[in-house]
């Protein structure tokens, strides 16, 4: 709450804890009406709508919003004190002016907290669905409540300050062009996902690394194929970006079974010539146990019931020829075996490898802090869906860990939730990655 004490905010709480308190003097003065009301939205307007350091909307939005709230939080103290005062001096004769006044205050404040609480629910992604589901449900609960919200403004308060540090370092001169790469990046996403606009499979990733100079390209391939067919979709898909820009080769970042797909493309459909590197994050290169246990365990009625539900639903989003079971199955270890004992080397291209694990599960995001014990239970230690003896291929390998609690998940590399995560900044990460490409001269 500190962050919170500066001069123009100090105004603002002395300039709310008297509007709202004003009952009384407009009981007097009904005149003053006419010049509360204008002076009150305007102080709901401007109050932290103009961080410094930042041009993001989101985020000038989100430090509005958390202003807001934390000026009501901090007005409840005179409102509290004016009233007690107000009680004394009134009761019991003119017990109606108490009962008004508590009214008025009520409903401002109720009007403050409201557009504090809209702004930080609509642009926060720090807060997750985790406190906006406990902001509503102990939100009639005295004291509670406060706590709660508490906890709200601090989170949103520290979104603000991380991502107004990013903005800060992302837009530095010297910075620039760090990730200006000979060839371009490609980012090749995993299954059950396509690339959108409206939501980037890459959270933040993709942006930042545009800030510093990177030319980025998307594999725009469906969601749910074999290995194989999506190998033949990449293949195509990579040798038109080569045609069309001219710039020969890429450089290709692949996440989960996206570094299968890239394998494939480059060992048996001739892709190699026009990839400079390929980068696999999270891949499962050996396959999952647990994946294999799940096809063998459940009924083919379950299964169909699945595969049929998932089809038809990505049909209806883009995909042309959707197979879910097909796609889970190359995902096994027994597959996976198959395919290493086929695939080529990819020699003359730069191959590496990056994977994480998750610490302490309970710390991470839905649903893969649920499936980390089951997963562990087959695969040892893992990401919430591979484990950790399946990520390492190519010539170097990177295994990530942090010093806290949380662990970073299969999810958490591609920014999925776009959180800030302790002990692990996943945009300064593939900043890294990509400027060592460019001082690999690739």
């Amino acid at each position: 709450m500190r962050r919170y004490f500066t001069l123009p905010n100090v105004i603002y709480f002395v300039l709310f804890s008297i509007l709202l308190n004003s009952y009384m003097l407009i009981k007097t003065s009904p005149y003053l009406l006419i010049l509360i009301i204008p002076v009150f939205v305007l102080l709901n307007m401007l109050a932290g709508i103009r961080p410094a350091g930042t041009k993001s909307i989101r985020i000038k939005l989100c430090n509005h919003g958390a202003t807001l709230l934390a000026l009501f939080i901090f007005s409840l103290i005179p409102s509290l004190i004016w009233h007690i005062i107000l009680a004394v001096q009134t009761l019991p004769e003119a017990h109606m002016d108490l009962i008004f006044s508590a009214l008025f205050c009520i409903l401002l404040s109720a009007l403050l907290f409201s557009n504090g609480i809209i702004c930080v629910y609509c642009t926060s992604s720090q807060m997750g669905i985790k406190w906006r589901v406990i902001g509503i449900v102990c939100g009639m609960i005295p004291i509670l409540n406060l706590m709660v919200l508490t906890k709200i403004i601090r989170v949103t308060s520290n979104e603000v300050d991380f991502e107004i540090q990013k903005e800060r370092v992302s837009t530095a001169p010297a910075l620039a062009t760090i990730c200006q790469t000979k060839y371009p990046i490609v980012l090749i996403h995993g299954i059950f996902f396509r690339d959108n606009k409206l939501f980037n499979y890459w959270g933040r990733i993709p942006q930042t690394l545009k800030l510093h100079g990177a030319t980025i390209y998307y594999g725009q391939h469906q969601s749910a194929l074999t290995v194989k067919e999506s190998a033949r979709e990449l293949t195509a898909r990579i040798k038109l970006i080569t045609e069309r820009s001219g710039c020969q080769k890429v450089n290709i970042i692949a996440h989960s079974k996206g570094g299968l797909d890239c394998r494939y493309a480059i060992s048996e459909f001739g892709l190699a010539p026009y990839v400079a590197s390929l980068t696999t994050i999270n891949t499962p290169h050996r396959g999952c146990v647990f994946a294999e246990r799940l096809l063998y365990a459940a009924t083919e009625k379950t299964k169909n019931n699945i595969a049929n539900a998932y089809n038809a639903t990505f049909r209806a989003l883009g995909d042309e020829t959707p197979d879910f079971l097909a796609a889970v199955t190359d995902l096994t270890a027994s597959s996976c075996k198959e395919m290493n004992e086929r695939l080529s080397f990819p020699n003359g291209i730069y191959a590496q490898s990056v994977g994480s694990v998750m610490s302490h599960p309970r710390k991470g995001r839905f649903p893969l802090n649920l499936t980390y014990r089951y997963v562990k239970g087959f695969d040892g230690e893992n990401d919430g869906l591979v484990g950790e003896s399946s990520f390492a291929w190519g010539e170097k390998y990177t295994l990530l860990r942090t010093d806290g609690k949380r662990g970073i998940s299969h999810g958490d590399m591609i920014d999925l939730n776009r959180e800030n995560i302790k002990d692990f900044d996943i945009r300064a990460f593939y900043t890294e990655l990509v400027s060592d490409l460019r001082e690999r001269g690739l």
